[in-house]
């Protein structure tokens, strides 16, 4: 299992909420405290990175966010045109083609042609070089849409590949998806819950992964974890059937014991499908003192190393 202090490319997905964006920002926090160049990126409207890190919110341009870490949100129209400008090499050109509102109108009725936008950026940056020569970051985090787009954006550059006609496009498609296939290059990293609908599409997210698109499965991220507070047999006797009267002493605390039972018990079932699954797992506590930003990220990224 490749190591991600190796990778240039990580995509990070998973099912909405299951707290995508946190291990992101923290696998960037982690990475930068071993000594990365860390990029990342968001394509997310409302994006959380730039607060999880204590920093301004993500602009189209890259800018740096605190030491070794920088930013970029990832926006279709803003990325088209600077692939275009890279293609055309004029400037008068460039303005030309991408002002006309027949040309916008047309970008935004090719199929994937926004996705691929996005995503290629990303991987520009992933192999874009500095000034004095060298990669400019070390490694790329592309925090990505949740599983059904995401898979779907994972699904463009292959499809570029089999049905573009020979060109820069399918050039660039080309050498992106060859990256990305790479174990020695790239990864993904699943982030879900140790719950029923998580866990289940998780299990499908990764047969796609393997599957489908033969890409390298990185780790999975099971986020947010109780301890356990009861043992089987005591969930058991908790989970029996019963009538409660919360207005009868004690029965308040028992219906609390009862929630609790049920969470940890569906927690281990869905531990189970997932320890199921190949690759390597980081299995995250749910952490109570900490609210979203920086001193959770801060603890998580110490977790990661």
């Amino acid at each position: 299992m490749a190591s991600l202090d190796s990778l240039r490319f990580v995509f990070v997905t998973g099912k909405g909420g299951v707290g995508k964006s946190t291990v992101t920002a923290s696998l960037a926090v982690s990475l930068a405290a071993r000594g990365r160049r860390v990029l990342v990126t968001s394509t997310d409207a409302k994006e959380r990175l730039s607060l999880l890190l204590g920093a301004p919110p993500l602009e189209p341009e890259v800018r740096e966010l605190r030491a070794r870490i920088w930013g970029v949100k990832l926006e279709p129209s803003v990325a088209l045109r600077e692939y275009g400008a890279m293609i055309l090499k004029s400037r008068a050109l460039t303005s030309a083609v991408f002002d006309s509102r027949y040309t916008r109108g047309f970008f935004a009725g090719v199929p994937g042609l926004s996705e691929w936008a996005m995503l290629g950026k990303a991987w520009y940056h992933a192999i874009e070089e500095a000034p004095g020569g060298g990669p400019r970051f070390d490694t790329v985090l592309f925090d990505a849409p949740a599983t059904g787009h995401g898979l779907d954006m994972l699904r463009v550059p292959r499809v570029i590949v089999e049905i573009v006609p020979p060109g820069v496009l399918r050039r660039d498609a080309e050498r992106a998806w060859a990256m990305f296939q790479d174990p020695r290059q790239s990864g993904v990293v699943v982030v879900t819950l140790a719950e029923d609908m998580p866990a289940n599409e998780t299990v499908e997210l990764c047969q796609a992964l393997g599957g489908e698109l033969g890409l390298p499965l990185t780790r999975i991220v099971v986020n947010a974890l109780v301890e356990p507070l009861f043992t089987e047999v005591e969930r058991g006797l908790l989970l029996q059937p019963r009538s409660l009267d919360r207005d009868l002493p004690g029965n308040e605390a028992i219906a609390c014991g009862v929630r609790r039972a049920i969470r940890e018990r569906v927690q281990e079932e869905s531990l189970a499908k997932l320890r199921a699954l190949p690759g390597e797992r980081i299995e995250l506590p749910l952490l109570f003192d900490y609210a979203p930003g920086p001193p959770t990220v801060a603890k998580l990224a110490e977790l990661l190393r």
